[in-house]
């Protein structure tokens, strides 16, 4: 049974994303009470981007604590916590501040299990928003899920709906290893079906055929999985087009996308980070180690140039990746 029917079964109810989440954490913080929230502003202001909500009037201000503007500390803290016996979520305001704490990253969060035999449990889980699109500048509006996707000892998922905001949320929780939820901030009001089930979760490195097609894959994260979804009913009777969310970008469910390339013959990869040396090449390898012989032409790329996000409006709109493009790309190959 696929994904998609198993959620059929169950009993849903429609959110948007921000919901979905905050759904998310207030089930773990009632499941477990090893569980606390962590981050600037997510206590009494609800979170900058309000996902948070009215989690610090339910759990108090010891399961959901406002932090100091450093980044470096909590996250340090959080790797702390983690390490004797917490599980903490951390939300990092905007994924371009990771670059404050990424000692404390790479080199402790990442690396402690591994360097203590594996007697040491890491479950820390660090939500941060991500993406263009807001008119937020450089600083606010980047993609940086591939640096995390890049170390060994971290996990790194991406949903890109409501129903995959919730249980990979709930997963990250629950896992005993560092997991990264990155949240592309121009989804938060897109709304779909989530199951209601508190027991609802989505394993880790497990894509979902989002919509099946016999033309071309289309493998979209984040945003860019509701675009691909449109242009997908744009061009239907002209091109059957199998739309797959990996939503976990690492651990990366190899076998789903190599099924569905051996099928299809073609390949677009679509993602809002920078176009080299991201997720668009590793998704692109794997197809072209295991499925060589099946392509019948050339993968395509769709994501951001290799520069930085503008403040400027319509500079912002020409960067950013959009349905057009990956319409463009699907049209090249077709």
């Amino acid at each position: 049974m696929t994904a998609q029917a198993e959620l059929e079964q169950q009993q849903t109810e429609t959110m948007t994303v921000r919901e979905a989440i905050r759904e998310a954490l207030r089930e773990e913080l009632e499941r477990d009470e090893d569980v606390f929230i962590m981050g600037e502003d997510v206590g009494l202001f609800g979170g900058v981007l309000e996902v948070t909500g009215d989690l610090f009037e339910q759990f108090g201000e010891e399961r959901v604590r406002d932090t100091p503007i450093a980044e470096a500390g909590f996250i340090g803290a959080a790797t702390g916590a983690a390490a004797t016996g917490s599980r903490p979520v951390v939300e990092l305001m905007f994924s371009d501040f990771m670059g404050v704490s990424m000692e404390q990253i790479m080199n402790q969060m990442a690396k402690m299990r591994y360097m203590f035999g594996g007697k040491t449990e890491m479950p820390v889980t660090v939500r941060a928003t991500e993406g263009g699109g807001m008119g937020a500048a450089s600083q606010h509006s980047g993609t940086v899920h591939t640096w995390i996707a890049h170390f060994p000892g971290l996990k790194a998922v991406a949903p890109g709906t409501a129903e995959s905001a919730k249980g990979l949320t709930k997963a990250a929780i629950r896992s005993n290893d560092p997991v990264f939820v990155f949240e592309n901030k121009m989804i938060y009001e897109q709304e779909g079906e989530v199951p209601t089930d508190e027991d609802f979760t989505v394993p880790l490195g497990e894509a979902n055929i989002e919509r099946e097609g016999s033309d071309v894959t289309v493998v979209a994260t984040q945003r860019l999985v509701g675009e691909s979804l449109t242009v997908a009913e744009e061009m239907e009777g002209e091109v059957s087009i199998e739309i797959i969310d990996p939503r976990s970008l690492y651990p990366l469910d190899t076998d789903t996308i190599v099924e569905s390339v051996e099928k299809t013959g073609r390949l677009v990869v679509a993602d809002e980070s920078p176009l080299s040396y991201g997720i668009h090449a590793e998704v692109a390898t794997r197809a072209m180690e295991n499925a060589f012989y099946s392509l019948d032409a050339p993968i395509q790329r769709v994501g951001t140039p290799d520069t930085h996000m503008p403040f400027s409006p319509p500079l912002e709109q020409e960067v950013l990746p959009d349905g057009e493009e990956v319409q463009d790309a699907i049209e090249r190959i077709v």
